[in-house]
């Protein structure tokens, strides 16, 4: 893991026994290679969560430089480029000796995807999910998106959620402001202050303390529920829009 543009992660996955590396993303090209020339490795994939620009704008010149394949969302391969393994939610990939499925977390874009190392418990998941956050809705409507929250909230507690940018700050300050007597979130956002202090990443983040702290998996909760005035008879889904909606404008 490592800082590329202003607050965007770049990650690289490698399988020992058979040398396959793969980088989650190619926000920018020269930290990726660095990466790579630090620990001596080769890039054989680019595995994209979506085709925005800072998360598939280094593809061209690293599969020149590298000779990489691609594997990326085949809904959205007319706006990443070229794109040799076009995957889908339900699809798994190889990558050497170890294998990742793929999820459907469209929403923040609609053909969004999401990398599920099981084995190892790790889940990259672009801008569906943050630390106390969840992607702005650029293109997919709110039932796409809350149906895509749900998938990630149905792994495992301890799984490793590495999303790809440090917005946690100001996610942290939406989360307080709608949630504001969860201890558990209180003791989170002074956790969160010291890392940031320290110039340390808050990424990753797991998915029991999303799941105990992140409002946007919580519409359930009656005290978010109040403090933000939704009706009794709200449905989950409902109250999720209404939370991204009051974050949008935040």
């Amino acid at each position: 893991q490592f800082p590329c543009l202003r607050d965007n992660y770049g990650f690289l996955v490698h399988d020992e026994a058979t040398g396959a590396t793969a980088a989650i993303d190619t926000p920018e090209v020269g930290p990726i290679l660095d990466a790579l020339d630090r620990r001596g490795w080769q890039l054989t994939h680019i595995l994209n969560t979506h085709h925005h620009a800072d998360h598939a704008g280094g593809n061209a010149e690293l599969v020149r430089r590298t000779g990489c394949k691609v594997v990326a969302p085949g809904a959205e391969a007319a706006k990443i480029g070229k794109v040799d393994i076009p995957v889908a939610g339900g699809d798994r990939f190889e990558l050497g000796d170890s294998f990742c499925m793929v999820l459907d977390v469209g929403g923040h874009t609609k053909g969004h995807v999401a990398y599920y190392f099981a084995d190892a418990y790790v889940a990259f998941v672009g801008d569906s999910l943050f630390t106390l956050g969840c992607g702005r809705l650029f293109e997919g409507p709110p039932e796409q998106a809350w149906a895509s929250l749900q998938r990630l909230a149905a792994l495992p507690p301890e799984t490793a959620v590495y999303c790809a940018h440090e917005y946690t700050e100001a996610n942290l300050a939406f989360a307080l402001s709608v949630d504001p007597r969860n201890q558990g979130l209180a003791q989170r956002g002074f956790d969160i202050s010291v890392l940031r202090l320290a110039k340390k990443p808050t990424v990753p983040t797991t998915i029991g303390d999303e799941l105990a702290t992140n409002p946007f998996l919580r519409p359930h909760d009656k005290a978010i529920r109040k403090t933000i005035g939704a009706a009794a008879d709200a449905s989950n889904l409902e109250v999720f829009a209404a939370l991204r909606k009051m974050k949008d404008n935040f």
